[in-house]
């Protein structure tokens, strides 16, 4: 079954069931390109392109490192959960690209450049924090609309650098009344002449996404409009809102939004859109016509940890892995060891740590919708008693199943965190290698996990619990498989993975 009818038995709107939110997407001749949010995870800032935008794949990271702060770097008990990286604005001008965005933890607005999508970027600033930000250049001026509850439109200088001096700066829109959540996730656009700002907020009255639209003859005159799009392709009352407008070659509309799909994430869900006179109308599901091809989604997967000494930056990332894998927070390399022509990951301790969301080094990747497992080999041998090396659902709530030594003898274990970090059953090994499972289920809105060792009898066994997962705001990302390695008791341990193996329905 290929990528297109397997979302078609969801809906066909939806175009990939993982967490990218915060879409923003541009065409370029034949090609369209998208940016999402990717917030604490390193490289930061991934770039997919498509043919038709229903396949995707992956083009580039923007960045490897930021600012290499302590809490992008995970040091001194700082860290940046749910925070970084941020709904980024992407725009192609007189043969650049742009990359506009603002980090909540260091409250900067970060703008990085390229005359390739796959790079290299040049890193730059804007003075300000730009929140949730959205860049149109407009002949000889560029402008930027920004802010929460009142958004903001600010003329930028030539340079980009920062606001110009006596430029513009003029509220657009507001909706300080809303106390659930006001007008943010800013897109601006000049379409036919007129000036376009599509933004998401939620209703008054309950929690629910929405998508709103006001319209102005020009950049400093009155934007009219309101919401536009309330919709939930009867998906649990989870709205869809919040992201780019795209026109296709032959002159049709789309928008690519998001929609919470549970603890899986917030996912993008392609909208047709027509314009009735200057208002634009967001059609239904039934409504989308753009041919799919046979699936060209390599956005996660298998990895066997085998890979050409000199691979591609596309293919192969920042750090020399597929370019499906993203480490919690910035890596320390000297703590890492890849044997590409033997199919070894290992990581090595160099602190204590509480738990797995402190540690060093978690390799991480999207789980899917609606229902998807992971498995991997560990080798312990070189483990430190009160060492811990496996794979978890990766969440501020996690679950994990791994291997510990203690007294130097091997133990399967399952960890849950809800208030505080629990071992919920713990099996001896006979040896320092095991196999390790998690099947996860987001499928309405299930949301748990269920942990599994592959015993001595050559059969899956289910250790602990089945763990509830639940999307928080600590973290503010979706469920993730993470390969993990820390110790509680002596550093210097090192776990090693083997043949990762991912399985959902459509891959």
């Amino acid at each position: 079954m290929n990528l297109y009818d397997y979302l078609g038995k969801i809906n066909k709107s939806v175009v990939f069931c993982a967490d990218y939110p915060d879409p923003d997407v541009i065409r370029v001749g034949d090609t369209y390109y998208m940016v999402t949010t990717s917030m604490y995870f390193f490289p930061g800032c991934e770039i997919l392109s498509s043919k038709n935008l229903i396949d995707w794949e992956h083009e580039s990271f923007v960045y490897d490192r930021l600012d290499s702060t302590e809490g992008h770097r995970l040091e001194n008990g700082k860290n940046i959960y749910g925070q970084g990286m941020w709904a980024a604005s992407l725009r192609y001008h007189n043969g650049t690209f742009y990359v506009v965005f603002a980090a909540n933890d260091t409250g900067k607005t970060y703008l990085y450049r390229a005359k390739n999508v796959e790079g290299p970027w040049e890193k730059s600033y804007i003075e300000g924090k730009f929140y949730d930000s959205s860049l149109l250049f407009d002949g000889d001026k560029i402008y930027i609309a920004h802010g929460n509850h009142e958004v903001y439109i600010t003329e930028l200088d030539a340079g980009l650098t920062g606001p110009k001096e006596g430029g513009l700066h003029r509220l657009a829109i507001s909706d300080v009344g809303n106390k659930i959540l006001g007008y943010e996730g800013s897109h601006l656009y000049k379409i036919n002449g007129k000036y376009y700002l599509f933004n998401i907020h939620s209703l008054p009255d309950r929690w629910r996404r929405v998508e709103s639209c006001f319209v102005a003859d020009s950049i400093d005159g009155e934007f009219k409009g309101g919401d536009i799009y309330n919709e939930d392709l009867e998906y649990m009352n989870n709205g869809i809102a919040q992201g780019g407008i795209v026109d296709t070659p032959d002159g049709k509309y789309f928008a690519m939004l998001f929609q919470d799909r549970g603890a899986c994430g917030r996912m993008p869900v392609l909208v047709p859109v027509r314009f009735d006179g200057e208002k634009p109308v967001f059609g239904k599901p039934e409504d989308l016509s753009v041919e799919a091809s046979k699936g060209t989604t390599s956005l996660i997967g298998s990895d066997d940890f085998k890979a050409p000494v000199n691979g591609t930056k596309k293919d192969y990332g920042c750090f020399g892995l597929k370019s499906i894998w993203q480490f919690n927070h910035e890596p320390k390399l000297d703590l890492i060891e890849h044997d590409k022509v033997n199919g070894v990951f290992s990581i090595k301790t160099d602190r204590l740590c509480k738990d797995l969301t402190q540690a060093h080094n978690t390799l991480t990747q999207r789980m899917i919708f609606p229902e998807c497992e992971g498995e991997v080999t560990v080798d312990g041998s070189k483990l430190k008693n009160g060492d811990y090396a496996g794979i978890c659902a990766f969440l501020s709530g996690f679950g994990a199943v791994a291997m510990t030594r203690e007294n130097d003898e091997f133990y399967a274990v399952m960890q849950g965190a809800d208030e505080g970090v629990k071992i919920h059953e713990k099996v001896k090994l006979t040896g320092s290698r095991a196999r390790f499972k998690i099947k996860a289920n987001f499928r309405d809105g299930i949301d748990e996990a269920a942990f599994y060792f592959f015993n001595e009898n050559g059969e899956w066994q289910k250790i602990g619990i089945t763990k509830k997962l639940q999307y928080k705001l600590d973290f503010f990302t979706g469920c993730r498989f993470g390969l993990f390695t820390y110790a509680t008791k002596e550093t210097g341990g090192v776990g090693s993975f083997e043949n990762f193996v991912y399985r959902g329905e459509n891959i």
